[in-house]
């Protein structure tokens, strides 16, 4: 079936099979920051967002994104830079398989929360497995990201 949506700001029109998860059509149109890490919504690494909101495209079948806005990594490029230098700061290094779901998420709840606690930060990033770090640096890098002059952003 043709499914039509908007693709990191581009119309898209794609052809995909009733049971084609949107990860894999995802990939299949050169986003390769969602990656495939459990295939059970339990590791972050598929998240993008729709429509603006954080979702694990592992779970998400293509044909529902129809007149949908998708949002991967490659479309938020510069504000990944943004909070990357922020962990770069922090030593908070990675291999990097896992840090473009991760990094979805920390946009998402810049968007979505303002002035959030320690604990509210863990919550809403409780769904983003990294194997490298013992997470304290992130942590750091997401409260001083988080915490910056909301008015630089806007600009």
């Amino acid at each position: 079936m043709e499914i039509k949506f908007v693709l990191n700001g581009k119309p898209t029109v794609a052809d995909v099979a009733a049971d084609t998860v949107l990860l894999d059509l995802l990939r299949k149109l050169g986003c390769y920051s969602v990656k495939c890490g459990c295939e059970t919504t339990n590791c972050g690494l598929c998240t993008v967002w729709i429509d603006g909101r954080s979702r694990l495209s592992c779970s998400v079948l293509a044909a529902g994104i129809e007149g949908k806005e998708i949002t991967t990594l490659e479309g938020l490029q510069r504000e990944a830079e943004e909070f990357g230098a922020f962990l770069a700061a922090e030593g908070a290094e990675q291999c990097g398989f896992c840090s473009p779901g991760f990094i979805m998420n920390v946009l998402a709840m810049f968007r979505e929360l303002e002035n959030p606690t320690v604990e509210e930060i863990k919550e809403y990033l409780a769904g983003n497995l990294c194997r490298c770090t013992g997470y304290m640096g992130q942590l750091r890098a997401i409260q001083k990201y988080m915490n910056r002059d909301r008015k630089e952003v806007q600009a």
